[in-house]
């Protein structure tokens, strides 16, 4: 890239990390992920004793070292992004939210209790309804303001990303677009999550040009019915297995309620019946959301000559979770401290770009920096993106 504009689009594959000649012969992509776990695993433990040493403070500067080494190894063309942002902004951020909007709840709890107490239950449940629609608007709030943050907080080659709106609108978006869709029997949830991605993201710059997003959500609609139906279809098809799994094995006739062996019966049954319950419930929403991510991204547009794409099929997600669920049950829990490093690459390794990027065209940006980092977006735990 010569800096006065190149052409640049997604190669045909993408290296693993792990292998220095396989990233040598893959084929150039516009995104690229160059590291690996061995380079990762002395953060990851540090940050884990250093935040067990210290009671969970820690974890905001951990979060930091983890991003400034996840952003160093991602290539976008010729250059590695980086990660500007410090521990105290999320330090700080989480210090505001916790003095301004959770003692102000807990106080809120116990004069509901007292309005219950002195015979005062319309006011008392106007006041819960208040903290709900308040938590529910800030959802929103957190959502937007996160996103703004992390790309104020993201540079390629001195440029970085942001936002002239501080959400408050957004957070009201929020609220009655997703009030319509679940009042709607939940069938316009999708039109809700695709509507909100597109208004989030088309408030976001990159440099002095705009983000958009123009995604439909018709194309989706097929995946979410099968989702939306799939738990009344399974739970039908797990009582019936479980009804001939019974009479099978004559449990039906033979059961005593005082015998310890006909109730582990029945309670391995039901067990084993949530099980199969949730898990294919499960797949059915990945199957959507696997769609629901491909269709919002491969419609945004960076300026008039950028668009974007996200390759990852619904096999790549289940093997992404059935890769973190094994580390974690292997490692007995520890594995967790790899989580983010195998979401970061998942991200980076199935992300595409086609068009043409002139770098001096970009010039930078003059968005307001964000000082507090995601308090908000930590309270509610919930993810930017």
């Amino acid at each position: 890239m010569d800096g006065t504009g190149a052409g640049f689009g997604a190669g045909g594959g993408m290296p693993d990390g792990d292998d220095p000649q396989e990233q040598a012969e893959a084929p150039l992509s516009a995104f690229n992920f160059e590291g690996t776990w061995r380079e990762f695993a002395p953060i990851a433990f540090t940050n884990l004793l250093l935040t067990i040493v210290t009671l969970g403070i820690y974890r905001f500067w951990a979060t930091t070292r983890e991003r400034r080494y996840l952003w160093s190894r991602s290539r976008f063309i010729d250059e590695h992004l980086e990660w500007t942002g410090v521990g105290k902004e999320l330090f700080f951020g989480f210090l505001m939210v916790a003095v301004l909007f959770g003692i102000p709840f807990l106080v809120l709890q116990f004069v509901v209790e007292a309005l219950m107490l002195q015979g005062y239950p319309g006011a008392g449940a106007a006041v819960m309804i208040s903290m709900f629609l308040l938590i529910f608007y800030l959802s929103g709030v957190a959502r937007f303001r996160a996103l703004r943050y992390r790309l104020g907080r993201t540079h390629w080659r001195g440029i970085r990303g942001g936002s002239y709106e501080p959400g408050f609108k957004y957070g009201l978006s929020y609220m009655w677009k997703y009030t319509v869709g679940y009042l709607a029997m939940g069938l316009m949830v999708p039109w809700a999550m695709v509507s909100l991605w597109n208004e989030r993201w088309g408030h976001m710059t990159f440099g002095q040009m705009r983000f958009s997003g123009q995604a439909d959500f018709s194309p989706l609609m097929k995946r979410y019915l099968v989702a939306y139906l799939a738990p009344f279809i399974i739970l039908a098809l797990v009582f019936v297995a479980g009804v001939a799994a019974a009479l099978g094995l004559g449990m039906m006739e033979e059961y005593e309620p005082d015998n310890p062996a006909s109730a582990a019966s029945f309670m391995w049954l039901f067990i084993l019946g949530m099980l199969a319950f949730y898990l294919l419930w499960g797949l059915a929403y990945l199957l959507f959301y696997a769609k629901y991510i491909r269709v919002v991204i491969g419609e945004m547009r960076l300026g008039d000559d950028i668009s974007f794409g996200f390759s990852a099929s619904t096999k790549d997600w289940f093997k992404l979770i059935m890769g973190d669920v094994g580390l974690v049950v292997v490692t007995l829990g520890i594995g967790w401290i790899f989580l983010s490093y195998r979401h970061w690459k998942f991200f980076i390794t199935h992300l595409e770009a086609y068009g043409v990027i002139d770098p001096d065209a970009l010039m930078q940006s003059d968005t307001p920096m964000a000082k507090h980092g995601e308090g908000l977006l930590d309270a509610f735990d919930m993810g930017a993106i």
